[in-house]
């Protein structure tokens, strides 16, 4: 239980969860995890028996994880000790993980929001929102991604390799769950309005985006890859239609200043691409995400295959280059009609502006490669 000035619940919480080791014959201890509290709440824990571990550096992902690294149990159930969980209630977390489950989840929309127990904002928007994004990004099973109440076995644990502090430690732990190909399972369990005086200490503004920013810093593909191909695919088509002639749409003339918008989107579209390779290499290569094909790629694509590549379309752009100066020249480098020469001048700077980003990237990409001994 990671704690922080929770001498108002505490007490009722450990009770119940002593409770349950008895009444469901386990060998099992309480673990508060303490985050600095002034109120007593070391006292009140160790008064009922449970084992209070020191998490002296601030947040909600430290407080947990020195209370994980602490516990002695093959099994760790961790919980708010604000009493908006029922720890006398654990069956269910007990028999899925006995049944070989890595995760198991507490789902609050299956077992039922108590009045009062959820706002409003949370309920219907946060949750379910951040849920939907996690489910989408990661094809995660959970239903709750931000339930506070789960269980998981030791092993699973060390193999998700937890990095965050703070309240990103939740979504993370599904996260890094689903992505090592852990079993996950769910239990339905009834969340409770909190019995403390005071604000909790979540702030649903500044929380939410904390989340929803770590799901995006662990999705390269969403955050990088699909909007990069959207901008590329997008900046191709339209390029290409434009580069033979100007196009007619709904009455709009769309001519060489949409071929120049064009050529933005391909540069930008290309950029967000190789970044979505290079995350995702320096990602696996630190142990964040798993290693897979983007991994491989290094032995596939090699150095000197990007060099090639690069320098042949600078050598095309710079080609399309030397034409339209050629073609100046024809005219005594005097005024020419833009609607010509500029398909001519923009293809080129796109292709040397790629090329010469592929050169760049093919280093950046080899530097990545590299495994240390």
């Amino acid at each position: 239980m990671p704690c922080l000035n929770e001498a108002e619940t505490l007490e009722t919480c450990v009770r119940k969860a002593q409770a349950a080791f008895e009444r469901l014959g386990l060998a099992g201890e309480v673990v508060v995890a303490d985050n600095g509290s002034s109120d007593g709440s070391q006292a009140l824990a160790r008064g009922l028996g449970a084992r209070v571990v020191e998490a002296t550096e601030k947040g909600y992902g430290s407080a947990l994880r020195s209370g994980i690294e602490a516990a002695h149990g093959r099994y760790v159930i961790m919980g708010d000790a604000d009493d908006s969980y029922d720890f006398s209630a654990l069956d269910g977390f007990v028999e899925r993980l006995r049944e070989g489950y890595d995760l198991v989840m507490g789902n609050r929309f299956k077992g039922g929001i108590r009045p009062g127990a959820m706002p409003a904002l949370h309920r219907y928007l946060g949750n379910p929102v951040l849920t939907g994004i996690g489910r989408l990004f990661f094809g995660s099973p959970a239903g709750d991604f931000h339930c506070g109440l789960r269980g998981f076995s030791r092993e699973a644990y060390e193999r998700m390799q937890l990095q965050t502090t703070g309240m990103e430690f939740a979504s993370e732990m599904v996260i890094a769950a689903t992505l090592k190909r852990l079993r996950i399972a769910e239990v339905p369990i009834v969340l409770h309005k909190d019995g403390r005086s005071r604000p909790p200490h979540l702030r649903s503004w500044r929380d939410g985006w904390r989340h929803l920013r770590f799901m995006l810093l662990y999705s390269p593909n969403w955050l990088f890859l699909y909007p990069g191909l959207l901008l590329l695919g997008l900046g191709l088509l339209l390029g290409g239609r434009l580069a033979v002639g100007p196009l007619e749409v709904h009455g709009a003339v769309l001519d060489v200043h949409s071929l120049l918008v064009s050529g933005f989107l391909v540069i930008l579209g290309y950029q967000a691409v190789t970044f979505s390779v290079f995350t995702r290499l320096f990602a696996a290569r630190e142990g964040f995400l798993p290693e897979d094909r983007w991994g491989r790629l290094t032995g596939v694509v090699g150095l000197e295959r990007g060099l090639l590549a690069g320098a042949t379309m600078s050598a095309l752009g710079l080609v399309l280059l030397v034409t339209a100066v050629l073609g100046w020249s024809s005219a005594s480098f005097g005024q020419l009609d833009p609607h010509v020469t500029m398909r001519q001048v923009i293809p080129a700077v796109v292709l040397s502006t790629v090329g010469l980003q592929t050169v760049f990237s093919s280093f950046l990409f080899s530097l990545l490669g590299l495994r240390k001994r």
